[in-house]
């Protein structure tokens, strides 16, 4: 088994650089977002739009010559990538279509009010190809039927299980609302009627598992919000895949000084590690991170090793946050120095800063404060700001 050991200092640059947060950026504009999702697997989505929703600000914060408009185009016109399930609803390469076939399938065998919902799928079907695409608010099935999260419209409900089972997928949105259409018509024939590579359960754990270590860079065998999303996987289960895709060669060992649980890297990463076995400095950049990054799907991996505590406390009760709503990270060269509460005014145009904490053990300097500025216009141009009002001292 090979096994490499590294400083604290080290194990940061490695996933920095395999997330491309340091250094010069190597992720650029279309292609960029197409080869940071291919090595992530997936980014997650989240709805929630403050300063830029979840996968925007992931990569945003990575790729040079990032728009909003870049990543709809590759969703919605270019059909590179889908929204579906992954880690929670994500968004990954429409290659790996193939590869979700038992997410289908669990969601066809257990449909929520499914004497409703099969009553009126078939006529959903006929409407949509018809009109191309529809939302919940085209369909005129109001009947309330039980459903996931809270009673929903039976044209909802309906659209939703077509959308879990395969049968439809995401047009486009507009805002919060969502448009399907029938899978066939756009996924391509060679996709869709792909079968699983994955035969067995242990074949399908062994790429989820593999697939996350690559979206982290880093991971160790416990439990972790980074397995989010693989049905049916337990830490029995868990175990032996580790030790089955060691034995492999598919994954290395890595030891990091002063933490007792050993973590585990894609051997296909083996050159990086040498890179930062043999290099002290890495070029310093400020960035704002995303609150589902990928980089930060585990928050105690990213305690151990960068001693920064982080929790998004958006679910948390208003009484009990200690920043905010909306708070994301800030990222200087190898160190988590802060925390940032900045806000999107649409309708003026201004990027509007309300709160920035720094770090207790963080001295800030002239360059320090000139790259935090740069970082600030560049990510006011992500949200097609015109100006950026500052409402606290930085």
């Amino acid at each position: 088994m090979e096994q490499v050991k590294l400083t604290n200092r080290q194990a940061r640059h490695f996933i920095l650089l395999k997330q491309g947060l340091v250094g010069n950026y190597k992720f650029i504009k279309e292609q960029g977002v197409c080869d940071y999702i291919k090595q992530a697997g997936c980014i997650q989505f989240d709805p929630i739009d403050v300063c830029g929703k979840n996968a925007e600000l992931v990569l945003q914060s990575r790729v040079d010559g990032f728009s909003k408009e870049m990543l709809h185009k590759l969703l919605y016109i270019d059909r590179k990538f889908i929204d579906y399930f992954d880690k929670n609803m994500s968004i990954f390469s429409i290659e790996d279509w193939k590869y979700f076939s038992r997410q289908r399938a669990k969601y066809e065998k257990n449909v929520r009010s499914r004497e409703q919902v099969d009553n009126v799928m078939d006529k959903i079907k006929e409407i949509i190809k018809e009109k191309g695409f529809v939302s919940s608010k085209d369909l005129s099935f109001k009947e309330q039927v039980d459903w996931y999260w809270s009673p929903a419209t039976l044209s909802r409900a309906a659209l939703e299980t077509l959308y879990f089972q395969g049968d439809l997928i995401l047009n486009h949105k507009k805002g919060t609302i969502k448009y399907y259409s029938l899978a066939h018509e756009y996924i391509p024939e060679e996709i869709i009627n792909a079968k699983d590579p994955n035969l067995t359960d242990e074949e399908h754990w062994k790429w989820r598992i593999l697939r996350r270590i690559g979206a982290v860079g880093l991971l160790w065998n416990k439990s972790s919000d980074a397995w989010l999303g693989i049905d049916n996987l337990k830490s029995s289960n868990r175990n032996d895949i580790f030790q089955k895709l060691l034995a492999e060669k598919k994954i290395i060992e890595v030891i990091i000084e002063n933490i007792s649980d050993a973590f585990y890297c894609l051997s296909e990463d083996k050159d990086l590690i040498d890179l930062v076995l043999d290099t002290d400095e890495f070029q310093k950049r400020v960035e704002f991170i995303a609150p589902l990054d990928n980089m930060i799907w585990d928050r105690r991996l990213i305690k151990e090793i960068f001693n920064f505590e982080y929790k998004w406390e958006i679910y948390t009760p208003i009484a009990e946050r200690k920043y905010g709503y909306y708070i994301l990270p800030v990222l200087y060269g190898d160190t988590f120095i802060g925390r940032i509460e900045v806000i999107n005014d649409k309708k003026l145009k201004q990027l509007v800063v309300k709160n920035f904490w720094l770090e207790d053990n963080i001295i800030k300097d002239d360059i320090l404060e000139d790259k935090i500025q740069d970082c600030l216009n560049k990510f006011a141009n992500f949200n097609n700001c015109e100006s950026i009002r500052i409402d606290c001292e930085i």
